[in-house]
């Protein structure tokens, strides 16, 4: 099994870190395998809430839902990696493998449009980690979700890489027919190698692109997120990745700069030097460039896209290719007076 990690990095919450001395067991290759080689885990989530709020003035949405945390794809750049800390995991391989399964999710969810104090906007799913991971082939998760919100009429945008979004194509069809419903890919790469070593679990670039395609003969609103931009890796592919997402019939396209917050830093550098070490020098070397001399910066107003001549170009490029492709257009509105309030588990019908 691939993973996007190879370490386990110390939990930043924990004042105690094991490391595994294995000067006597480098004969036993079997083994040493078996350390980094690890099984999936999936463990019940016992939250009582499933809609988050966000605060964050460079994020365009304000709720969003999870139903799952950690993420099987293993993508080593994960901004969402610190959070497997708060669950007393790590961000490293732990996050790949031990994945935290909100199994009333649905209900939640349910319960959350409920309430008398809510007034509809649009609630984003996976703003954290992906709703499309492969759990949901196992959980349905999202699906059952998705049924709530077409019951409700709620509003609701999608971000994904993996092409499973598809198997709800009617449920997203259903939404779409009243403006409800805005459903982002996210593509890296049209280079299957650099995507399988980036995403190693994720849909493969062709299968993603088909999704667009699909998603947009079926009148779904679709957009491509090209994200993360790694300055030196994959920021050459700009242009391309823009004209297949307008072949495949996008609608816009948005981008952001290659975030390392805490953890992460440790676990892309890991990965950038086992799987891509002729890059190494340059990617990090340009991201400093991009980041006032940093590898990372959390400021809000620059995070998502850099600071600097390096960035400025990256975001230059951007947009000269996404208007020469029509790109730039805005999504249709959604249609927030149509929500109803789920029906009450009593059966009894609301009066008002």
């Amino acid at each position: 099994m691939r993973h996007g990690s190879n370490i386990d990095p110390p939990n930043r919450f924990e004042t105690v870190h094991h490391e595994p001395d294995l000067e006597h067991l480098e004969w036993d290759q079997e083994h040493l395998r078996t350390l980094t080689n690890r099984k999936i885990e999936y463990i019940s989530d016992t939250s009582k809430s499933i809609v988050s709020e966000n605060r964050s003035p460079d994020i365009p949405f304000r709720y969003s839902v999870n139903p799952y945390r950690g993420c099987v794809h293993s993508c080593s750049y994960c901004y969402a990696r610190p959070g497997h800390d708060y669950l007393g995991f790590n961000a490293g391989l732990d996050f790949e493998t031990k994945i935290v399964v909100k199994h009333d999710a649905p209900q939640l969810f349910r319960e959350f449009l409920s309430k008398k104090t809510w007034k509809p906007e649009p609630i984003t799913f996976s703003g954290v980690t992906d709703c499309y991971q492969p759990a949901e082939r196992e959980f349905r998760l999202t699906r059952q979700c998705l049924e709530v919100a077409l019951e409700c009429r709620q509003p609701i945008s999608i971000v994904t890489k993996n092409a499973v979004v598809l198997r709800d194509l009617e449920i997203l069809k259903g939404l779409a027919a009243d403006n409800l419903v805005h459903v982002y890919l996210s593509i890296t790469s049209l280079d299957p190698e650099l995507a399988r070593d980036m995403e190693p679990r994720t849909s493969i670039p062709a299968a993603r692109l088909r999704a667009v395609r699909m998603l947009a003969d079926a009148n779904v609103p679709v957009g491509v997120m090209t994200a993360p931009i790694i300055p030196g890796l994959n920021d050459s592919e700009i242009p391309t990745i823009l004209e297949a997402a307008k072949e495949a019939g996008a609608i816009t396209a948005n981008y952001i700069l290659l975030r390392l917050p805490l953890t992460v830093e440790p676990v892309f550098i890991e990965w950038l030097q086992r799987c891509r070490p002729n890059h190494a020098e340059k990617v990090l070397g340009r991201l400093q460039e991009a980041r006032g001399g940093k590898l990372n910066s959390s400021e809000w107003g620059e995070r998502m896209t850099g600071t600097g001549l390096m960035a400025d170009q990256i975001r230059k490029m951007f947009r000269l290719f996404r208007q020469k492709h029509g790109l730039d257009a805005e999504m249709p509105s959604y249609k927030c007076d149509l929500f109803r309030p789920p029906d009450p588990k009593s059966g009894q019908m609301r009066l008002f």
